[in-house]
Order: C-alpha cells, then sequence, then structure tokens
C-alpha cells in the first residue's frame, strides 16, 4: 500500500512540475483609429486604420532598457492582436503606434499613441487575452462633421471654454 501511496505521488509531482514548465503566452488585442476630430478620443466619424503598424515594448523598470518587443499590423476595422510571450511581471508594457498608412491621418501624439497592459498571471486576471485601449494617430484638419458631433455630446474644446 505504501508503495502503491508513494508511486502516485511521485506522478503527481511530475505532472505538476510538467505543468509549472510551459512559457506563458498572452494574446493582445486592440484596435488603431484616426482621431479624425483632433480631441484625442473616439467619436461616431472615427475611423479604424486597417495596415497601421504598432509595437509592443516591455522595459525594465529600474533602467529603462528594452527588453522584449513584438510587431504587427492591423487589419480590417483597425484590429491587431500580438503574441506576447512570457510573463512580464517586472517590466513596464505598452503598445506604441509605429506608422499610419493614410498620409492625411499619420500624426502621432502622446494623449493617443500608446496604452499601458499588465501582462503577467499573477495580477488577478484569468485570461491570458488582454485588451488594449485603442491607440491612434490624428488626422492633419479635422472633418466638417465634427463640429455637430461634438454638440451631440456637448463638448466644448478647452480652447473654447473661457
Amino acid at each position: 500500500m505504501a508503495k502503491a501511496v508513494a508511486l502516485l505521488a511521485l506522478c503527481v509531482l511530475a505532472f505538476a512540475t510538467i505543468a509549472q514548465s510551459h512559457e506563458e503566452v498572452f494574446d493582445v488585442e486592440g484596435k488603431v483609429y484616426c482621431d479624425t476630430c483632433r480631441v484625442m478620443f473616439p467619436t461616431r466619424v472615427t475611423q479604424y486604420l486597417e495596415g497601421a503598424e504598432v509595437e509592443l515594448r516591455c522595459r525594465a523598470i529600474e533602467n529603462g532598457t528594452v527588453t522584449y518587443s513584438v510587431s504587427g499590423r492591423s487589419g480590417a476595422g483597425g484590429s491587431y492582436s500580438l503574441k506576447v510571450h512570457g510573463d512580464h511581471q517586472d517590466e513596464i508594457c505598452d503598445v506604441v503606434v509605429v506608422s499610419s498608412p493614410d498620409p492625411s491621418c499619420n500624426e502621432i501624439v502622446s494623449e493617443i499613441d500608446s496604452t499601458r497592459l499588465c501582462l503577467t498571471h499573477n495580477s488577478g486576471i484569468e485570461s491570458a487575452v488582454r485588451y488594449a485601449n485603442p491607440i491612434g494617430f490624428v488626422k492633419t484638419e479635422a472633418l466638417t462633421d465634427c463640429a455637430e458631433v461634438l454638440d451631440e455630446l456637448s463638448f466644448v474644446p478647452i480652447e473654447l471654454q473661457h
């Protein structure tokens, strides 16, 4: 009987070791948009960009050295999906826009050019999928529809609030 218990314990430990040794993979999903009203957030006239290049970069907290990066392009509807290998608990990870396929919407501004992600299983998030906030570029000139759109939102630009 003792041999059976010892054999069972050995099997359980072997399976536990195998389960611990798998590489962690996260799926980062997000969208890239063109801010057609130059207000730094999506509106109903926002255009989502197919073919925009994005990059996920993880940096060491201590010195900012890039420790991991992966690039990709947005597909239909501006959606992108990046596979991230490994746990990045001790790193700061951001997805940033790199290039726009639209020459009239390629201005990069700090308010919407990146989003931060938590890429560790030690965060209380059960899923391996991480949903990133939308990131984007700003159109060279706002669309004429924007005044109506902003009025619908009761949004008054800062320069007009005085």
